[in-house]
């Protein structure tokens, strides 16, 4: 009998899937977002052709959600359409424990400092 390995997952399943960090967020969203929509159609009630125009799209783009075509659709179009469906959206920012942020170093020579009323250089004495 063979076991099954379970592996637990990160939380978002594109980064599960292979996809890069900054694709895996972006897809995410997407994603959530497209649901968010499409619910709101289901419980709308409208048909395809009605809620389309509310959302300022053409049925057939409308389908194309419907369908879950995540790659038709870029985020700013996703938000624009929740917004009009009447749903408030938000972005939620966190800092990941294990990603450093090395500070920038600047490589540019250290400014002299200018005289505030000529805007002169000023002379060491």
């Amino acid at each position: 009998m063979n076991k099954l390995a379970m592996t637990k997952g990160s939380g978002n399943i594109f980064a599960d899937l292979g996809f890069d960090g900054e694709e895996a967020q972006n897809l995410q969203l997407r994603s959530q977002t497209m649901m968010a929509v499409e619910h709101w159609y289901r419980a709308s009630g409208l048909t395809q052709a009605k809620a389309a125009q509310a959302l300022g799209l053409t049925q057939p783009r409308l389908n194309q959600l419907l369908k879950g075509k995540i790659s038709e659709f870029s985020l700013d179009a996703l938000v624009n359409m929740a917004t009009r469906a009447g749903m408030r959206v938000g972005l939620t920012i966190k800092p990941v424990a294990t990603v450093k942020v090395a500070r920038a170093r600047s490589t540019a020579a250290p400014k002299k400092p200018t005289s505030s009323k000529t805007g002169q250089t000023r002379r060491a004495a």
